[in-house]
């Protein structure tokens, strides 16, 4: 049988596990929510030796700069299939054009995500990196449910954006076929501003938009005001060519969509950011 070990059991992670578990697979895991302690050398030696497949969603320790799966168990899973969840933040900023998997990286704000990017590359995983994602319990309209939506002026300023069910989607098409390592960008089909997005939200919702504010009207935290000082669009061809994929939620119109109940209530989810 089939066995998927993964490092770090979060919110994305969590969908790949039960999509793979839903095909038959054996998955284990680390994280709150894994059966394996991280901290259990010997519990996660006896796991990857039993493991045909191996998924990362830990990212790299910030302060330190280095990733702490390859620091710990480097040695345990390099004759494995690796596959890591990275960031489109490997980019930098390209002041809104197109990015690619050919783009350079590592010149952006992550620069300790950008070497784990690269260290995981130079092991052969295939590497997903993945814009800004959204899903149940995690979207613009749960942010303007909530009062903490905002609208920035910043003409021209554009992201984007996955539905976390189009993440898992993108990965089991990468476990369950002969994908080769490399880079792979998982992204939807319309790079947008946050801005249309939260008025888009709100509009579902049936309430006005915030208003409009600059960056120091903003008051936004120091890893907010780093997300705004990014402008780029994400490019998702290489993913439908080499594995088949198609957003089943090609632009924020549709994700938002799937994420209204019945009555307008947004589903809810006790998932965890993967990171």
């Amino acid at each position: 049988m089939a066995h998927l070990f993964i490092f770090g059991l979060g919110y994305t992670a969590k969908r790949i596990a039960a999509a793979m578990e839903a095909r038959g697979w054996q998955v284990s895991a680390t994280g709150s929510a894994g059966n394996v302690d991280f901290e259990d050398s010997d519990a996660v030696r006896a796991s990857l030796a039993e493991a045909t497949h191996i998924l990362s969603s830990v990212p790299p320790d910030r302060k330190r700069g280095t990733d702490a799966v390859l620091e710990s168990y480097r040695a345990d899973i390099g004759d494995h299939w690796l596959g890591y969840l990275s960031s489109t933040g490997v980019y930098g900023d390209q002041q809104g054009a197109w990015v690619d998997e050919s783009s350079p990286t590592g010149d952006g704000r992550r620069s300790a995500r950008s070497d784990a990017d690269a260290e995981w590359m130079q092991m052969g995983a295939r590497v997903f990196r993945l814009p800004g994602i959204y899903g149940p319990g995690r979207s613009a309209l749960d942010r303007v449910r909530e009062g903490k939506a905002r609208r920035i002026d910043l003409p021209g300023q554009v992201f984007s954006r996955v539905h976390v069910d189009d993440i898992a989607s993108g990965v089991v098409a990468a476990l369950t076929t002969s994908a080769p390592s490399g880079a792979y960008n998982l992204g939807d089909d319309l790079p947008a501003s946050g801005n249309a997005v939260t008025e888009h939200a709100c509009a579902l919702l049936g309430l006005e938009p915030p208003p409009m504010q600059t960056l120091d009207e903003a008051n936004l935290s120091e890893m907010a005001l780093g997300f705004y000082s990014e402008n780029r669009r994400v490019a998702n061809g290489k993913a439908k060519r080499v594995l088949g994929w198609r957003p089943h939620y090609p632009t924020y119109f549709e994700g938002l969509a799937s994420l209204l109940g019945p009555q307008g209530e947004d589903h809810a989810s006790d998932g965890q950011r993967h990171s």
